[in-house]
């Protein structure tokens, strides 16, 4: 007689983390703490000490004499790499990568131009202080007011990822002529650098030809073929370990110069070396959310109808690559408006390359948008509520496709209801609890694209019941390792103690970046079809004919191991739908009317996030993000001296972030959302959408306790400060 069991639901129940227990006790290893051996070496890079020009000379032999130095690598007798041709989705899509140690040249300041490898990390941070350089110094952009007189439309390559210069539907100029009411503002976002726990660090060895790396990155894959074309070597000889990654928020996602120079003085000394990177290092020599200026223009009728948009912006890159990010793509269709126009520029700079951090575009062009919207919600005298769902878009109208699915409408209500919106007082400095301080609400609207990339995944089933599923994918921190033993657990029909998730090495099947909100839709899927297949195949060599067969017995009869693979490609579903996640945020904030302090006792948000897999991870998620939006408003900021591009907060005592004193109540709550059409799995993920819109619900909440505009983050109590 067959036994059977009843399916096990796993998927959508708040499991705890299973890697929690590795975590805390110590035994998950990160990058810098891997060890291949007693003759493992170690790195700490020379920073330039000019923004452009070209070396003249290197002194090194101080460094070279100093006690325990292995090597001195300059230009001048580094390996000559070949740096064959790579760009990755995650990369630069216009100019090209730093070729480190390769000639004299210099763009931005701090550049690595010379690596010391000593036998200890005390040694070779004395030595790498004994060498000097002498240059011949260049004028150099590091203003970015003046940069910004001569900024460019993104190149081709950025134009083909969705980043084009200029775009426009109707005729936003004779509508904005006609409007009732119109709006005209500009918004400035700072600088922001990622600033995880976890410090930027990677350990090489070569073996016979084959180089193996332990890195922080969020894309092993990624990591391989960057390596592999830098070395000109088969990526089947570059291995990448990656098993934990402590934060990242985007700045693990491309390959960053001090890679290539462990891996390169890996080479040239012929034994492992470990660079680790210090917290000042990590703000030019890895990337950071760029500064950058926009306008909003909007126009409406008397009855809040949106009639035209026109949504300019500018932001920083560096002068040997472009890197653009989805600053005005929300503004194309978030609302309905026959008539928009926008406008995208980069500022070229002497400085370091910018790349993703959390959200990268939306979350700095929704601030402009959900600002400006506030803004005509106060000329029109309608409720900044009202005047969203009034302007709630039924299509796509930017690509003309119908929505997948569409719960903006929900969030706000959902999100509004639970924070108690409809009991303010919408009269400008009305509110005050207390202790005096001025009380303000504020809302904003929040989405982030759905994107889909292709993933695999394999399953290995043994005799005893256990299973081993794995995907080259990463956690830095969401949940990866959890959720997907959910899903593996759940697809295979087994206990979820009996079933082990495997990522973060390149020889496993290959997975997209673990970023942009992807990783659970696309790997996911991957391993969900891995498992059915492994359960199928499992079912049919034992001869089980019952679906609901107790897999556990089933491989107990058949006594030998079962593999099976699985591939997430995305459905013709993504060209004839328009795929996105959305949010409401709405904000209470205290304002001390006499020396400008802000606080926020608490936020409240609504995202529909499609399926959700972990409850638990998910409301983390949500909260980290909530956090980070909290940050933005208030308090991070890379300050930048215009004179030579100098970081000058590059410290955690400097650069500040949100602590837990700054944070009140965060409530997250997830509207339900059944999309059929993203993935098979229904879900679209929550990492971004939490950040966005936490910043401009904080600013409108200022407005209406104060009656002062914030346009510019993060707001420093000064502003505030009437004189």
């Amino acid at each position: 007689m067959t036994t059977t069991a009843a399916p096990t639901s796993y998927i959508g129940q708040a499991v705890s983390r299973v890697d929690g227990r590795a975590k805390v006790t110590g035994e998950a290893t990160y990058a810098a703490e891997f060890d291949p051996g007693p003759r493992t070496a170690h790195g700490v890079i020379v920073g330039s000490a000019i923004a452009k020009g070209r070396i003249t000379e290197i002194d090194t032999a101080a460094a070279g004499s100093a006690p325990g130095v292995i090597a001195v690598l300059t230009h001048l007798n580094a390996p000559e790499l070949p740096y064959q041709q790579h760009k990755s989705l995650v990369d630069a899509q216009d100019g090209e990568r730093i070729h480190v140690l390769q000639d004299d040249r210099v763009v931005h300041l701090g550049q690595a131009i010379a690596l010391v490898v000593a036998d200890t990390f005390e040694n070779a941070t004395h030595a790498a202080a004994l060498v000097h350089a002498s240059y011949a110094e260049e004028p150099a952009a590091t203003s970015f007011e003046d940069a910004a007189t001569s900024a460019v439309p993104p190149g081709p390559g950025n134009a083909k990822f969705g980043q084009p210069g200029d775009t426009r539907r109707g005729d936003p100029d004779g509508a904005l002529q006609t409007a009732a009411v119109t709006i005209d503002a500009e918004y400035v976002v700072a600088r922001e650098d990622h600033n995880p726990i976890e410090l930027h660090a990677t350990t090489a060895a070569w073996d016979a030809g084959t180089l193996t790396v332990w890195d922080k990155t969020q894309w092993v894959s990624n990591t391989r073929a960057e390596l592999a074309a830098t070395f000109g070597i088969p990526p089947e000889n570059v291995c990448v370990i990656s098993p934990f990654v402590g934060g990242a928020f985007g700045s693990a996602l491309r390959v960053w110069p001090h890679t290539t120079l462990a891996a390169m003085a890996a080479l040239h000394t012929d034994r492992p070396v470990k660079v680790v990177l210090t917290r000042r290092q990590t703000f030019p020599l890895t990337g950071y959310r760029p500064h950058t200026e926009q306008r909003v223009v909007l126009g409406a009728d008397r009855g809040g109808h949106l009639v035209a948009i026109r949504h300019e912006g500018t932001a920083e890159t560096s002068t040997y690559e472009q890197y653009a990010e989805n600053l005005l793509g929300p503004t194309r269709f978030l609302y309905g408006c026959p008539n928009v126009a926008t406008r995208y520029r980069l500022a070229e700079l002497n400085v370091n390359t910018p790349c993703a951090m959390r959200a990268p575009g939306e979350i700095s062009g929704i601030f402009a948008l959900e600002s400006a919207m506030d803004e005509l919600a106060e000329a029109l005298g309608i409720d900044p509520v009202e005047l969203r769902l009034r302007n709630d878009a039924d299509r796509d109208l930017d690509r003309d496709l119908p929505f997948s699915s569409r719960s903006l409408r929900e969030c706000l209500t959902v999100a509004g209801q639970r924070f108690g919106w409809d009991d303010r007082d919408p009269r400008i400095g009305s509110m005050r609890d207390e202790r005096g301080r001025l009380i303000g609400f504020g809302c904003s609207s929040a989405t982030y694209p759905v994107y889909n990339f292709p993933a695999s995944a394999r399953a290995i089933v043994h005799p005893d019941g256990t299973a081993v599923v794995s995907s080259a994918t990463s956690d830095m921190g969401p949940g990866t390792y959890t959720s997907m033993t959910q899903v593996a657990a759940e697809t295979l029909g087994l206990p979820i103690e009996q079933v082990r998730f495997e990522l973060g090495d390149a020889n496993l099947p290959e997975a997209p970046p673990h970023g942009g909100s992807a990783t659970m839709g696309g790997v996911g899927s991957a391993v969900h079809a891995a498992c059915a297949a492994a359960r199928g195949q499992a079912l049919e060599q034992a001869g089980e004919t019952s679906s609901h067969a107790d897999l556990t017995e089933v491989m107990s009869r058949l006594g030998h191991s079962v593999e099976a693979g699985g591939d997430y490609r995305p459905s013709a579903d993504t060209a004839r739908y328009s795929m996105h996640e959305y949010g409401a945020v709405f904000a209470e904030v205290a304002v001390d009317p006499d020396l400008g302090l802000v606080r926020v006792p608490r936020v409240v948000a609504a995202f529909g996030g499609g399926r959700i897999v972990n409850p638990k991870t998910a409301h983390s998620q949500a909260i980290g993000g909530m956090v980070l939006g909290i940050g933005m408003a208030l308090l991070e900021h890379t300050a930048v001296d215009p004179r030579d591009g100098h970081v000058i907060n590059a410290t955690l005592a400097d650069y500040l972030v949100p602590v837990n004193a700054d944070i009140g109540e965060l409530d997250p709550v997830f509207v339900d959302e059944d999309d059929p059409h993203v993935n098979p799995l229904g879900v679209k993920g929550i990492a971004e959408i939490a950040a966005i819109g936490v910043a401009p619900a904080i600013t409108n909440a200022i407005h209406h306790a104060t009656g002062l505009r914030m346009r510019t983050l993060p707001i420093a109590p000064e502003m505030l400060l009437r004189p």
